[in-house]
């Protein structure tokens, strides 16, 4: 009983699962739609209406119509009543084709119906067929059928057929996709028809065919296709469109979903405190969210009033400034009235200069009229010179608002900056790793970065997954210091400022030099012609220029020619450990040899560089070995790649590592595109040089070497030819010459 309870509560509380997206009510023959939401079948068809689509809403099922919505004869309780026969565009419905707008009769490129998924709001492809090539859900129906029953939803089942009211159904037919009451079964199901083999059944509201049957070809499915995740029958496996696909028994299938989900169901389930947890961290983050919505508001309407305030206190300033100097303005205008009122004839200067004019008195007169006559001299240039003594005009006193109002106008709220994005061009490991990033065109600005760091190739440790952080990086660059060699590093930044932290940026793994990197120059001083090499100030890049032998064997051809050898060496020499470096060679050498080996042995084969001969010449065979009489078990004292043209030769002497090639590694005697830069790892102890890709750390040789003694770096050329050894990361090394058996500090 217990059970029986539980399974009622169970069901009871996973209506909303059982609810259409579109019209809210429990699924009526629900459709599978391409994104795995379901959708009633009449409501995509209401749907497809509305988006102007005619003639695509085909019944899934190809079942027979029932007679309960077009009956072919009248019950006797059916009202008299003319129903619309179904015309030439309903049986073209039911066909699933049709016109719709955009496609006319014979089109070779038929429209691509669009269904907007009410669940995911996205548009989803329906295909040419529309809802006529899409599965019924009928695990679905059966799951709302057992829900209707445990609730008890609907109560009695009526007859589909009788004229309201309807009496109680006592028979259903799986054929007919109706109930009926026994008057109208017997009506429906005349003997002598093919009809009165029906087997009767008892009443139900949904009527689901015995198995699910393909859209396309009616057949009932057998396999699933895993590429299109698309159940598929007999026909469907041999059709084009299923060509090359992995198609495999429906049973199998069948038996690998049921146990991932039961799995999953079954961690669920056996997870129920971790939910309960979770479902309280929930509660409270609601909690918590709506007493800081709250601040949040009251912080805005503080801010808001304080501009208010602001705003408030300087428009009375400058209305009392205004205010000033209008009372200024009028003071002056009022006297300069006053002057020209006494100008007036009988009145004020004009009077009493009358009266001083009638005085006869000499001296007395000379005495008064002096300074009357400077008032009155003023008086008169004034009058001849009028303007006012203040403007009426109040034009200074207008304000500039424009970039007040855009700022109020742009007033918003402070926004995180967004993922920042690796610059993949400039960020790159050697003997430190240099992440570059930029933020986004529209991004807010970011005060500082945090970069996250971690290797990827420790074995993992139980809990969450820790980084290692370098806080508050200035500008956007960072320098990571002392990586493990031979390791895969993954990265990730993510700016802040006073909004607080934004997302991470992608993740962008990098991969560490397989040893130390050793860090050097060039030195030219062995077997090099300076007529046809040129080093660079730096000591970091040599050029070889073809000069008048390469000319002459272009010339003589046929009749052979002398072509010279010229050499670069590094200013160090290795003596023990395993050590990197990497280089770029310029795609358009004509022969370039990159490699290693023994320091007295280049200086006794380079020391006059020997000439060799063209066009017959066979410049590699992958590695040099130095010494042709040498027996084969001996390692030779060279070891080249051989570089011309943009393609690197693999010759049929070198041998390839399975270790580093894997096994699609490069076939010896063939050759491959040059990367962009080439990695060299001496293993000294060993007596083993490989070469990488530096880019990718892809193995593209490994050859034995003889080191019975110091290896220095070494380049060769024929013809011309340019190498550019990689940059150190960090700070430059100090030059150290150790070559010819000194050592030297430039």
């Amino acid at each position: 009983m217990a059970a029986k309870r539980g399974t009622k509560t169970s069901m009871k509380n996973m209506e909303k699962e059982l609810l259409c997206p579109v019209c809210q009510e429990m699924y009526k023959q629900p459709l599978v739609l391409p994104c795995t939401h379901n959708v009633c079948q009449a409501c995509a068809r209401e749907v497809l209406g509305q988006q102007g689509y005619i003639g695509h809403g085909g019944d899934p099922s190809s079942e027979p119509t029932s007679p309960a919505s077009t009956p072919s004869t009248r019950s006797p309780r059916l009202s008299r009543r003319t129903l619309p026969k179904p015309d030439r565009l309903d049986r073209l419905l039911k066909s699933g084709f049709g016109t719709y707008p955009g496609r006319k009769r014979g089109a070779l490129h038929p429209q691509v119906i669009m269904f907007p998924c009410p669940a995911c709001q996205g548009d989803v492809e329906l295909g040419e067929r529309g809802l006529a090539g899409l599965f019924r859900n009928l695990t679905l129906e059966r799951v709302v059928e057992r829900y209707r029953q445990s609730v008890s939803v609907g109560g009695a089942i009526l007859c589909q057929l009788c004229k309201p009211p309807p009496l109680e159904a006592t028979k259903g037919c799986t054929e007919c996709r109706a109930t009926f009451c026994n008057e109208c079964f017997k009506l429906f199901h005349p003997w002598g028809t093919q009809k009165a083999q029906h087997e009767p059944t008892l009443p139900t509201l949904s009527f689901r065919p015995k198995g699910l049957m393909c859209p396309d070809h009616k057949e009932e499915v057998t396999h699933y296709c895993k590429t299109c995740q698309r159940l598929v029958c007999q026909l469907c496996r041999v059709r084009r469109t299923h060509s090359g696909h992995k198609i495999t028994p429906v049973l199998s299938a069948y038996q690998a979903l049921k146990d991932k989900l039961t799995k999953s169901l079954t961690y669920i389930l056996g997870n129920q405190d971790t939910v309960q947890t979770q479902i309280c961290e929930l509660e409270e983050a609601v909690r918590h969210t709506e007493v800081s919505g709250q601040q949040a508001k009251e912080e805005v309407s503080q801010l808001v009033r304080g501009l208010g305030a602001v705003l408030e206190e300087k428009r009375a300033s400058l209305l009392q400034a205004i205010e000033e100097c209008q009372q200024e303005r009028l003071a002056r205008l009022s006297a300069q009235i006053q002057e020209h009122r006494s100008l007036l004839d009988g009145s004020g200067l004009v009077g009493y200069a009358q009266e001083v004019l009638k005085e006869t008195d000499q001296p007395c007169f000379v005495q008064a009229a002096k300074q009357l006559h400077n008032r009155i001299a003023r008086a008169t240039e004034a009058l001849q010179t009028f303007r006012p003594a203040a403007s009426s005009s109040f034009r200074h006193c207008q304000l500039d608002v424009g970039r007040e109002m855009k700022l109020l106008t742009e007033l918003n709220f402070l926004r995180v900056p967004e993922a920042p994005v690796i610059d993949t061009q400039r960020t790159f490991a050697y003997d430190q790793i240099f992440l570059c990033w930029r933020l986004p065109p529209h991004s807010p600005p970011a005060w500082h970065y945090t970069v996250e760091f971690r290797r990827t190739d420790v074995p993992a440790q139980p809990g969450p997954t820790r980084w290692q952080r370098r806080e508050e990086v200035r500008g956007t660059s960072a320098l990571l210091e002392n990586p493990d060699t031979g390791s895969v590093y993954v990265l990730r930044v993510r700016g802040c400022n006073k909004a607080g932290y934004g997302e991470y940026s992608e993740d962008v793994h990098l991969h560490t030099p397989p040893a130390p990197v050793l860090h050097f120059f060039l030195d030219g001083r062995w077997g090099a012609s300076r007529e046809r090499l040129a080093i660079s100030k730096d000591q970091r890049a040599v050029r070889s220029v073809p000069g008048l032998p390469l000319l002459l064997a272009a010339d003589r051809l046929l009749t052979g020619c002398h072509l010279s050898v010229d050499v670069v060496l590094g200013d160090v020499a290795v003596t023990q450990g395993r050590s990197y470096w990497a280089c770029a060679v310029d795609p358009a050498s004509y022969l370039v040899k990159v490699g290693v080996g023994l320091e007295s042995k280049l200086q006794e084969s380079f020391q006059g560089a020997p000439d060799v001969i063209s066009p017959r010449y066979d410049p590699d065979s992958g590695h040099d070995s130095g010494a042709e009489d040498a027996t084969v078990e001996a390692s030779p004292p060279f070891a080249f790649l051989t570089i011309g043209m943009g393609k690197i030769l693999l010759g049929s002497g070198a041998s390839s590592n399975a270790g580093l090639t894997g096994r699609d590694g490069p076939a010896a005697g063939c050759t491959v595109p040059l990367p962009p830069r080439l990695g060299i790892c001496l293993d000294y102890e060993r007596g083993r040089v490989s070469f990488l890709d530096a880019v990718s750390f892809r193995g593209l040789l490994e050859c034995p070497l003889d080191c019975s003694g110091p290896v220095c770096p070494a380049f060769c050329f024929i013809g011309g030819g340019a190498v550019q050894l990689q940059e150190p990361v960090g700070t430059k090394p100090e030059r150290k010459v150790t070559i010819g058996g000194f050592a030297k500090l430039d």
